[in-house]
């Protein structure tokens, strides 16, 4: 299909879901006025939609992202789907048959056939569409990936790839936070991983065919709550020694750097004042051990590629919350990284080589995920503006293709089992 190009004017942007995910994008756009503006935003609440806006009366708002999808003219070039990940199928639906270029934070969907669902209404549209899988646009990526390129690892037979989420972040996002439950968000491997599965099919160019999985929500259970522990943090005697103590985890980054992620997503006032309500009463004050928490703490993947060769995948909590660690292993060398550098050996030369990446912001989702948020939305907003899909790494087919591994390394760990990864 051809896509008409963007010409003379900075592309239209409209962000359904004015969360964390769509703030992030959000900062994108008002720090490169010259290529995207908003011009409107859809969520119920008002201070969300305030964030998105930044003070621009010409944005327009939505209470739902609904209403903003029946106004008789596209109301914008491209949408960024950010909602909840169960709210994720309706919107991208409707605004593909709407003719919208869609923007879709990850995951897709929560399951195999709603995650089809949207592919093929996006298909049927013929709409440009990427997900927002930010590991593609890393830079960092881009130099293992032109590591893999050059040959000088040979064949690769192994992989070894391990996700630190942290114990911090897996306490605020993963026990306490939003995607804690599977039946209200997704599973963790869905939720938080399929970044990783995704990496690993881009970076190698190879087909995950067939997984087996493992894992369990082994630490943050009600049993293991130590018997002095109360309820909530703020009223523990354990504070000092828990770990996971969430005065501890909040309030020196309030008083130290301000209205940053992640105080601001347990509260719209970002003092200090405000923080001691939100863990006095909202759900990021909770002991880890007194959660409703169900998603998994630790998990490993083993992968085999289409080509019979394999991998494998360990997500863990239980770690710093810093960059993921990959080795490749190839016929004719290895490569070792770390997230912002790669050591590559040639076992021809016996020589090793350390290549930089440079500077590019902490893993997570305060520091631009080593450049791959900044990285999605230059590349989309760049296709949007060409009218070219050629410029999108993360498309619907690939993207459902990485899911799949997903869904199937789910049944398999359910099941005990090992399972074939369907095509699309």
């Amino acid at each position: 299909m051809q896509h008409t190009p963007v010409v003379g004017r900075p592309v239209r942007i409209a962000v359904i879901g004015a969360g964390n995910r769509g703030q992030s994008y959000a900062r994108w756009v008002h720090a490169n006025p010259d290529r995207a503006r908003i011009v409107a935003v859809a969520d119920p609440r008002p201070f969300q939609r305030g964030v998105i806006a930044a003070g621009d009366p010409d944005v327009r708002h939505f209470e739902d992202w609904r209403e903003l999808v029946a106004e008789p003219e596209r109301v914008a070039d491209m949408v960024i789907v950010s909602t909840q990940d169960r709210q994720h199928v309706e919107p991208a639906v409707a605004c593909a048959e709407r003719g919208y270029a869609i923007l879709m934070e990850k995951p897709l969907a929560p399951t195999e056939e709603e995650s089809r669902r949207i592919v093929a209404a996006i298909e049927s549209a013929g709409v440009l569409f990427g997900v927002c899988h930010v590991m593609r646009y890393m830079p960092y990526t881009d130099l293992v990936k032109s590591v893999v390129d050059s040959g000088v690892l040979g064949d690769i037979i192994n992989v070894q790839h391990l996700e630190p989420v942290g114990w911090w972040h897996m306490a605020h996002s993963y026990v306490r936070g939003p995607w804690r439950r599977e039946d209200l968000a997704t599973p963790m491997l869905l939720a938080k991983s399929s970044h990783d599965l995704d990496w690993i099919r881009y970076v190698t160019g190879k087909r995950i065919a067939a997984v087996a999985s493992f894992g369990s929500r082994h630490h943050f259970r009600h049993e293991n709550k130590p018997a002095l522990a109360a309820d909530r943090c703020l009223d523990c005697p354990l504070q000092d020694t828990c770990p996971y103590a969430a005065q501890k985890l909040y309030l020196p980054v309030v008083r130290e750097e301000g209205a940053v992620w992640p105080v601001t997503v347990i509260t719209d006032d970002a003092t200090e004042e405000g923080v001691i309500e939100a863990l006095r009463t909202g759900p990021y004050g909770v002991c880890v051990y007194a959660a409703d928490n169900t998603v998994v703490d630790n998990q490993v993947v083993a992968l085999q590629f289409e080509d019979g060769t394999a991998g494998t995948f360990t997500m863990t909590a239980f770690s710093e919350q810093e960059h993921r660690k990959t080795q490749l292993f190839g016929s004719h060398g290895m490569l070792d990284g770390d997230g912002e550098r790669v050591r590559v050996t040639d076992f021809r030369t016996g020589e090793s080589t350390v290549h930089e990446t440079g500077p590019t912001g902490a893993a997570n989702a305060g520091g631009d995920h080593g450049g791959g948020d900044g990285g999605v939305m230059s590349a989309f907003v760049a296709a949007v503006a060409a009218g070219d899909p050629d410029l999108i790494r993360s498309g619907p087919r690939e993207s459902l293709d990485s899911h799949l591994a997903v869904f199937a390394a789910e049944r398999s760990r359910h099941a005990g089992t090992v399972e074939a990864v369907p095509r699309y």
